[in-house]
């Protein structure tokens, strides 16, 4: 799944380059079926404009475009960050929304008040809506805008080949079940007195407790 390019990225279009980073997390995440992407996107960066102050739907229209076609081939579902504003609400299609029971909150984003990639992905849907919050496999940060609230915990970074969009810093996470335990946990402790301490928290002192 993962494209290649030759060349500088810079020469790329928006479309092209998008679709390389999303491939790039597609495979180190294992995205597919039953599996939730979550995208950040200031318009205003990838365009070398401060956040929030030069939003635009034709950046949104193209970078959507080249993320629809990664998506319609492996079949992963995407729900797009708007800005504060909306508190950092989610467009999805409602069939996403239903099928993970997530909350609905109510309003329709547009450029000023959800961002111009909430707004372009909310006309882009079928049946669009808004979710106050999830719990995604996988992210893509594309100018910074923070997208780790709405990542399922544990949240490992990606860093893409190519680092920018436009003029925007690319940053991507996946996530990974949570290790109970694993190869560098300590369970029992010897100290230099002899004196052995249990993970139990049973034992004299305060092993249990951490720094």
């Amino acid at each position: 799944m993962k494209l290649k390019y030759e060349g500088k990225a810079s020469d790329l279009s928006l479309k092209e380059q998008v679709k390389i980073v999303l491939s790039e997390v597609v495979e180190i995440a294992r995205l597919g079926p039953g599996k939730v992407l979550v995208i950040g996107t200031s318009t205003s960066e990838v365009a070398g404009q401060h956040i929030g102050t030069s939003g635009a739907l034709d950046v949104a229209n193209e970078l959507l475009q080249g993320i629809e076609e990664i998506r319609s081939e492996v079949g992963f579902a995407v729900a797009f960050q708007c800005c504060e504003h909306l508190n950092r609400a989610l467009v999805m299609e409602r069939t996403l929304l239903e099928q993970l029971r997530l909350t609905e909150v109510a309003a329709i984003p547009v450029p000023k008040a959800g961002g111009s990639m909430g707004s372009a992905a909310y006309l882009s849907f079928s049946s669009p809506c808004l979710a106050e919050a999830i719990e995604a496999d996988a992210g893509i940060d594309i100018g910074e805008t923070l997208i780790g609230m709405h990542l399922r915990r544990v949240a490992v970074p990606f860093r893409p080949s190519i680092r920018y969009i436009g003029e925007a810093r690319v940053n991507a996470a996946f996530t990974r079940p949570k290790l109970i335990g694993g190869e560098r946990a300590v369970y029992r402790l010897e100290t230099d007195s002899g004196r052995e301490i249990h993970s139990n928290g049973l034992n004299e002192g305060n092993a249990h407790l951490c720094d």
